[in-house]
């Protein structure tokens, strides 16, 4: 074999562990991994790293584990200024007598631009690189997101009834092809339709998504079997449980992203595998709302793909995929009554690799490998909170906390180092969410 000169990159991180989560799962000890023009080379142990690149700069990491940055499936980022604002309630009362008056009454663009632009600080700084986000005025977080160099899938709001967003279904979805048309082929965001919830979007609107799904070829989406009385509701008013009312619509399929899924009987769980439809599991929002439990085990064991997500502050009240996933651990552990469900690599694939394939990012994202983006994080796992390191996936999903991220690569490009943002300013962030809690508070 003819001899190659190695290659001239930007960056080589060297690191004590790498947990890459490909096709195996292995975590590799004493490992490098390059960046360059944004994709990832390697990776390589240390001492061969220099056989196959020169680096423009190295960064030695010797006490931190590397892994893909987080993907946090679903999110309400511009929620993040209702962090608190009206806790410990069931969901429907949540939201019909706190969570829309306080929409309709304050919400607008520069409400959902602040309020992203908080969360995106929090996600980035806590290891998050990648997530979607359902909430009103998705043009305004376009810019935001742009700024925060963090990569989004947006789910355009679309409902039965008025939003600041929307007048009624048929203008959210015209607004979805205005706004695909001006993002085209944009390198951090992606579109997708955000219907709320079977509750509130009728039969005719279910089929008008089915016709403009096959158009714009966007992926849906949507809160479904989120409590128990949504599904006796959906009974009572067709004979027809709400996931079933989908499935007949034309709905379902791996484009579909079912977000919450308390409640799984065995039809569930067949028209889940047969249509290759992925669930987005939240459980910190399903446990504060005390909305049921996700079956997750039960769903992997069929097959089943199942992301993670936060779901928005004002119902988490986090955005920390840290502390969700140890959450998804040990909640699968309890609701399936083994201690083997859910291993620490399982739930840390959930926040990563699985992410990327529920959201349709599995080809570039999610992974540590030759020609995948350079989205990734360092965690510092030498804390006091997480020595010794037996294993470090176990270190990372049931001990190490988010402030222990040192590091995060958008695109190759650094929006944490040393556990600094880069680009975006801290107290201004803080300030101008505190203004907003006045107005809400004097309101």
């Amino acid at each position: 074999m003819p001899f190659q000169a190695p290659r001239d990159v930007e960056l080589v991180i060297e690191a004590r562990w790498i947990l890459p989560m490909s096709d195996g799962l292995p975590t590799l000890e004493h490992h490098a991994i390059a960046i360059d023009a944004g994709r990832l080379l390697g990776p390589w142990p240390i001492d061969e790293a220099s056989n196959h690149v020169r680096a423009s700069r190295t960064l030695r990491l010797p006490h931190h584990a590397l892994l893909p940055g987080l993907i946090n499936a679903h999110n309400h980022a511009g929620m993040s200024l209702m962090r608190g604002f009206a806790d410990d309630l069931p969901l429907m009362t949540w939201l019909n007598e706190h969570i829309w008056p306080a929409e309709a009454a304050h919400v607008n663009p520069d409400f959902v631009a602040a309020g992203t632009r908080l969360a995106c600080a929090e996600m980035i700084a806590s290891g998050t690189t990648t997530f979607a986000d359902m909430y009103l005025a998705p043009e305004a977080v376009v810019p935001v997101v742009e700024e925060a160099g963090m990569r989004a899938q947006l789910c355009t709001p679309l409902i039965d009834f008025p939003t600041p967003w929307s007048r009624d279904f048929e203008s959210g979805v015209r607004q979805t092809e205005a706004l695909k048309a001006r993002l085209g082929d944009h390198a951090l965001i992606s579109l997708a339709f955000g219907p709320h919830a079977p509750y509130t979007v009728g039969d005719s609107s279910l089929a008008r998504l089915r016709e403009a799904h096959e158009q714009l070829g966007l992926p849906i989406q949507m809160h479904v079997h989120e409590t128990r009385d949504e599904v006796e509701q959906g009974l009572a008013n067709d004979g027809k449980r709400p996931l079933r009312r989908l499935s007949d619509a034309g709905l379902l399929g791996p484009h579909f992203q079912a977000v919450h899924m308390t409640q799984v009987d065995d039809e569930d769980l067949a028209l889940l595998r047969e249509s290759n439809t992925a669930v987005v599991h939240c459980p910190q929002s399903n446990l504060k709302l005390a909305s049921g439990f996700c079956p997750v085990a039960r769903l992997q064991a069929a097959g089943i793909n199942v992301a993670l997500g936060t779901d928005g502050a004002a119902s988490n009240n986090d955005l920390d995929m840290f502390d969700e996933m140890k959450t998804a651990a040990l909640l699968a552990k309890g609701v399936s009554g083994d201690a083997a469900a859910l291993p620490a690599m399982a739930a840390l694939a959930m926040a990563t690799r699985d992410g990327a394939r529920a959201l349709g990012m599995q080809e570039r994202r999610g992974q540590l490998a030759e020609g995948f983006d350079a989205d990734l994080i360092a965690v510092d796992l030498e804390a006091l909170t997480s020595v010794p390191v037996h294993h470090p996936a176990s270190a990372v999903v049931y001990a190490v906390q988010s402030r222990q991220v040192s590091h995060a690569w958008v695109a190759g490009k650094a929006r944490l180092t040393d556990g600094e943002l880069v680009g975006l300013d801290r107290d201004a962030l803080i300030h101008e969410a505190r203004h907003y809690e006045k107005t809400m508070r004097d309101a």
